[in-house]
């Protein structure tokens, strides 16, 4: 059934507004967002210690209560009970845009499937600031988030991410960060990427070069702060699926040569590195290693 909602005819209901909050620089923070969350009757936060800190910069006093991605169903209920009597409310996260790679997707159906009005408000976003500031192509591209954590997952999904004409978004954690890069180059070394970090902070820096040159930068400079990391769209895409050996992980790889083509280890490792265009290094080690 066809739902079309008139976000700002005067009902008795109460409206969800979704409120972005700096990512780091609190000048970010819109005349509409501090309007908005002086005006509304209450706000969702994501955290209410870290919200409390944004609210008493701008002098806003708007009672606050906690929703988050483990809050229960009757924290969603309340809240919709608040849009039902005429209340209008705020959704916001610790930072950036709700619902995006945080906390509110659930809520935001809820209120959507109770026919009451969701309005977003623009505002900061870091795959965003991160994809424009990286130099690669906006035509086209994909926001992915945060990839698996667990090894075998997280190159799977990299696999088929990497199969993309646009750019690749990702969110990723300044732990995981080398250890994603290398695995982005166990699976294509000719691409380029962009590491953006600390992102409208003092310390913002922007790593661009080839997937090899970001990796060795990061392994000489351990990253610090959150990061995002922006990944060149595929050019190769119906090449790579004509190759026989495109299905095959690395290890696969060395492998068949090892038990199909009775080759030493050490030359099978030296064939799949040439054939995939990859350091020797890192062919090694995928089949050592992993």
């Amino acid at each position: 059934m066809i739902h079309v909602q008139k976000s700002f005819e005067i009902t008795d209901k109460g409206t969800l507004f979704v409120v972005p909050t700096p990512i780091g620089n609190l000048e970010d923070m819109t005349y509409r967002a501090v309007r908005t969350l002086q005006e509304v009757s209450a706000i969702a936060a994501e955290d209410t210690r870290n919200t409390q800190k944004l609210l008493a910069h701008f002098d806003i006093h708007t009672p606050l209560f906690s929703y988050h991605e483990h809050s229960t169903k009757s924290r969603e209920q309340a809240c919709i009970d608040r849009l039902k009597r005429g209340e209008d409310v705020a959704l916001v996260s610790d930072a950036g845009m709700p619902v995006v790679s945080d906390p509110g997707q659930t809520l935001v159906q809820a209120v959507i499937a109770e026919n009451l009005p969701v309005v977003v408000l623009p505002g900061a976003n870091a795959a965003l600031c991160a994809l424009v500031g990286s130099g690669l192509s906006s035509d086209s591209f994909l926001f992915y988030g945060f990839l698996p954590r667990k090894k075998k997952e997280k190159e799977e999904v990299l696999t088929d991410l990497l199969k993309q004409q646009g750019t690749v978004l990702l969110y990723e954690s300044p732990f995981r960060v080398k250890d994603t890069v290398q695995a982005i180059g166990h699976i294509s070394t000719d691409r380029n990427i962009v590491i953006a970090r600390e992102l409208t902070k003092k310390f913002e820096e922007y790593i661009r070069g080839s997937v090899q040159e970001v990796l060795q930068y990061v392994e000489e400079h351990p990253l610090k702060g959150e990061c995002c990391i922006v990944i060149e769209g595929s050019t190769r895409e119906a090449e790579q699926d004509s190759l026989w050996w495109s299905h095959l992980s690395m290890k696969e790889h060395v492998t068949y040569y090892i038990e199909e083509q009775h080759m030493r280890s050490k030359e099978a490792i030296q064939q799949v590195a040439t054939e995939r265009k990859l350091q020797k290094r890192l062919v090694y080690d995928a089949y050592h290693i992993q």
